[in-house]
């Protein structure tokens, strides 16, 4: 139900170039060309920078894009109200998550969530912060769940939930028990995430302000394969939140320590939806579920990690 000139300027957009989009919509590039200029002509300005390589959305770009997703969104949200497709034992809920979350605790929940309604189908997409954040900003997903230092443009929160950066170990390591510095950790094997994720910018950051070096012999973006390096090498030490491992510390016999170090405290759990979006039967009850059970899950942590 889109003219030919959104749908035009939405494959440039996704695509990135006049000539992949054309690939995509088997339509000709002079084609594609002249309606977005017609686009532009009406808006009164360019939604695009040109280069050599392709068309980026500029500021106007992003702002009349965003526009348009969401008024796609609330088509979209229309026609299945006048479907009957509102019920929640027929709805689809696409939920974006962070790979630590990913590990154990999102599908501990999905699967009970499930229990109590198992036609609801779920879709789970895996991204970095950047790809969850892009996700949940283009209506691509209906809910994030993601570790955030800071306010995602166009978010809204609907639960946040303290998550510092702790360190995990087996209960028998050499630093399980009494007072140590960050230092000490240089004389164990170290396996850290990318520097991509949040957990690993604030110890990065915690040891840039201590004057500290600590170089991990394992880095991996996937935090099973951390996990599992962990389990096979007794003295390893790894970052990461209470949530990530909830259930896990009590199944493998792990734990969980602070570091008393204020940046590592900045950080929380976020569960967010597309500001302004409408919400379906379905996702207002996995709203209000997750709400609930992360809020037990958090008092529970913090009786035995975070107090």
């Amino acid at each position: 139900m889109l003219s030919s000139e959104i749908r035009y300027f939405l494959a440039v957009a996704n695509a990135g170039s006049l000539s992949a989009a054309s690939e995509q919509l088997f339509v000709a590039v002079s084609a594609i060309s002249r309606q977005i200029q017609r686009l532009e002509a009406q808006v009164g300005m360019p939604l695009f920078d040109r280069h050599a390589r392709g068309m980026v959305l500029n500021e106007a770009g992003e702002i009349f894009a965003h526009q348009v997703r969401k008024s796609q969104m609330d088509m979209e949200y229309a026609l299945a109200e006048i479907k009957g497709l509102t019920a929640v034992r027929r709805s689809v809920i696409r939920i974006a998550c962070t790979d630590g979350l990913a590990f154990s605790l999102l599908p501990t929940l999905l699967a009970e969530f499930r229990q109590q309604n198992p036609a609801v189908q779920i879709i789970v997409k895996v991204s970095n912060p950047q790809g969850v954040a892009e996700r949940i900003r283009t209506g691509e997903c209906d809910l994030a769940l993601q570790f955030s230092l800071n306010p995602e443009r166009g978010v809204e929160v609907a639960g946040a939930w303290q998550a510092p950066v702790l360190l995990l170990m087996h209960q028998h390591h050499p630093l399980a028990q009494g007072e140590f510095s960050l230092e000490a950790l240089s004389r164990y094997p170290l396996a850290l995430p990318e520097q991509f994720t949040t957990v690993r910018q604030l110890f990065d950051l915690s040891c840039q302000m201590r004057g500290c070096t600590l170089e991990p012999v394992f880095t991996c973006e996937n935090f099973s394969t951390l996990f599992h390096f962990l389990l096979h090498t007794p003295e390893a030490v790894t970052i990461c939140s209470a949530f990530t491992v909830a259930q896990e510390t009590r199944d493998y016999a792990l734990i969980m320590r602070p570091m008393g170090i204020e940046q590592l405290s900045h950080r929380t759990l976020q569960l967010q939806t597309l500001s302004g979006r409408k919400q379906s039967a379905a996702l207002t009850l996995l709203l209000a579920f997750l709400q609930q059970r992360l809020s037990a899950t958090e008092n529970e942590l913090r009786q035995r990690w975070l107090a």
